[in-house]
């Protein structure tokens, strides 16, 4: 069961990182999101930190195989940190920007 959690884990990750380098890049969105996203290229941005946080939490911490004490808790949870760093640019990427 634990095999399947990781590999789900690791496509949602794929998956977030994908979107986030495309954003990034080109400035393509979703459809689904193509309403709400003001600014892509930080909506993009904002992906790639998220992915990258949950991706060092979720594989450091918790699915790391073993108990996330020491440094590699600190560092879990500092990917934390960083996923919701990525969840506060992509917000801001959904607010209109300053007009001069």
């Amino acid at each position: 069961m634990h095999m399947y959690l990781v590999v789900a884990s690791a496509l949602c990750v794929a998956l977030l990182a994908a979107a986030g380098t495309a954003a990034a890049a080109t400035g393509w969105v979703a459809p689904w999101g193509r309403r709400r996203v003001l600014r892509p290229k930080l909506w993009g941005w904002g992906s790639l930190a998220g992915a990258v946080g949950v991706g060092v939490f979720l594989f450091v911490g918790p699915e790391g195989g073993g108990p996330s004490v020491g440094v590699r808790g600190v560092v879990a949870w500092c990917g934390w940190g960083l996923f919701m760093v990525g969840l506060l640019i992509q917000f801001l990427a959904q607010r209109p920007g300053r007009t001069p």
